[in-house]
């Protein structure tokens, strides 16, 4: 684009002298074609001088060099699943975070009467035509909650400049009208629907037919008495995290809420362990207990950040969509949203020793097939993952091909910082961890006795600010029969 607007400036240049020159001829009001080289002059110039400045070569060439670049880098720009993925993503931040859409239009994440929750370094503001598009993205999927606070928006931005037409724009004041107008009807509000839409042809295309129906439709189910007051709105639902409390927006370490009941504040410290493994003896894990049941661990420093960005390295150029397990088959689904990799113990001595730390820290055997590969993830722009468990609950699940049992325990590592959200919320035990750069988070998927420990169900909050990376080690119930023994009551 900078290489385009240089040359078509340059010959912009040139037809400004060119129409200086036409100017300077016709300056004298006394001049007369009876001047042969006037007449000549303006003779040639209407034959041939401005079909040269019409269809200019230059600026064919120019307009062609722009499309040829275009054409370079199309392979890799956002798609309009991606574009439509990214409107989806701000609607699950407005949610989870109980954010105001005139706030995030104005580049404040904020919720309605509260401070900030996240402050940029550089506010970003959303034009009209960006919350028409998040809109529409609502709209499209019959989501009338959302698409009217963000159409309201659009309509507001675009009253503020109507009339004036920006390059980047795909949508109007019209558009937008259209939009809300019916969102609004299919949200009950029909008296509304109806003073949008005569504005609609007041402003835009008095002769549209469909909307003028749409008038004359919406007028006499107001003279039968329907929709005279309209039902509240309802969010969809579309997320099981729209709990704030579960999902705090912020990274800093502190008093998780709720704080545990007394007998369990008693068990929760932080020590050195060495688990008895000689690996760990020069330098001891720091564990912090984070809760008891379920039993979750968080391990401080347990990579350098030089690993880290090994891992994430690695990892980068075989990133694809996540999949969840779906019955027998695995899919992509809209419940999680992130990218991932998976990174044998081969793949470099950084993934090795890393295993080999795990193996120590856990006193678990992580030697194929009783573990699975180190699989690396990237949460995104509002990158999430609804509330799961990380054990199988049923025996068809796609874990077991591995003949190596369930997944009886879990270690994620935080291989980056986020500035806001990504925190990992316990549902059931209503505890949540946030985001601690380079610490491993542990914990049991199964009770001793082989059953599925249900207060592990977990979720992955939005990340409300930053780029958030994990890497994430599951480990198999067999091979750890006399690593981590049943017990003496069948309960436990």
């Amino acid at each position: 684009l900078r290489s385009y607007l240089r040359d078509e400036s340059s010959r912009l240049r040139l037809l400004r002298r060119f129409y200086e020159k036409v100017q300077a001829l016709h300056q004298d009001p006394e001049a007369s074609v009876d001047n042969p080289l006037l007449a000549f002059s303006l003779i040639k110039r209407l034959h041939s001088d401005w079909p040269n400045i019409i269809y200019s070569d230059e600026a064919t060439r120019n307009t062609q060099a722009l499309h040829a670049g275009l054409r370079e880098v199309e392979q890799e720009l956002p798609g309009a699943e991606d574009l439509d993925g990214a409107a989806r993503a701000l609607m699950r931040l407005q949610d989870v975070y109980a954010l105001s859409v005139k706030g995030l239009a104005s580049g404040v994440f904020q919720r309605a009467g509260q401070p900030p929750l996240y402050s940029p370094g550089r506010r970003a503001s959303l034009s009209a035509d960006d919350c028409f598009h998040v809109g529409k993205v609502a709209y499209d999927t019959g989501d009338y909650y959302h698409s009217i606070a963000w159409l309201e928006e659009a309509v507001s931005l675009f009253r503020l400049s109507y009339s004036s037409w920006n390059l980047e724009d795909r949508s109007s004041l019209e558009d937008a009208l259209d939009h809300l107008a019916f969102s609004y009807f299919m949200a009950g509000n029909i008296s509304h629907a109806l003073s949008l839409s005569r504005e609609f042809l007041r402003y835009a295309d008095p002769r549209n037919q469909r909307v003028s129906r749409n008038v004359a439709k919406y007028k006499k189910l107001l003279e039968m008495g329907t929709g005279a007051s309209a039902r509240p709105l309802q969010r969809p639902n579309s997320t099981r995290l729209q709990s704030p409390p579960l999902c705090p927006p912020h990274t800093l370490l502190g008093p998780l809420p709720p704080q545990p009941a007394p007998e369990q504040l008693l068990q929760l410290s932080c020590s050195y362990e060495t688990n008895g493994s000689p690996l760990l003896l020069l330098q001891p894990a720091k564990k912090e207990m984070v809760w008891v049941q379920p039993h979750v661990a968080l391990y401080h420093d347990f990579i350098t950040d030089a690993e880290a960005e090994t891992i994430k390295g690695l990892a980068g150029p075989w990133l694809q969509r996540s999949v969840v397990a779906s019955g027998e088959k695995q899919q992509k689904a809209e419940y999680r949203i992130s990218k991932s990799a998976w990174l044998k113990d081969t793949a470099d001595p950084v993934v090795r020793a890393l295993d080999r730390r795990m193996a120590a820290l856990t006193g678990l055997d992580l030697r194929p097939p009783y573990a699975e590969y180190l699989q690396v993830v990237n949460y995104g722009l509002g990158g999430h993952y609804e509330p799961h468990f990380d054990h199988a609950t049923s025996t068809k699940s796609p874990l077991y091909r591995m003949k190596s049992g369930n997944r009886i325990a879990t270690i994620m590592i935080y291989l980056s910082a986020v500035e806001a959200g990504g925190s990992t919320a316990f549902i059931y035990a209503n505890f949540s961890v946030p985001v601690v750069k380079n610490a491993a988070l542990f914990w049991w998927n199964l009770r001793r006795n082989g059953n599925g420990d249900g207060d592990t169900l977990h979720a992955g909050c939005p990340v409300l600010a930053g780029d958030k990376w994990v890497a994430n080690k599951w480990i198999h119930e067999h091979g750890q029969e006399f690593r981590r023994p049943c017990s003496a009551d069948p309960e436990d």
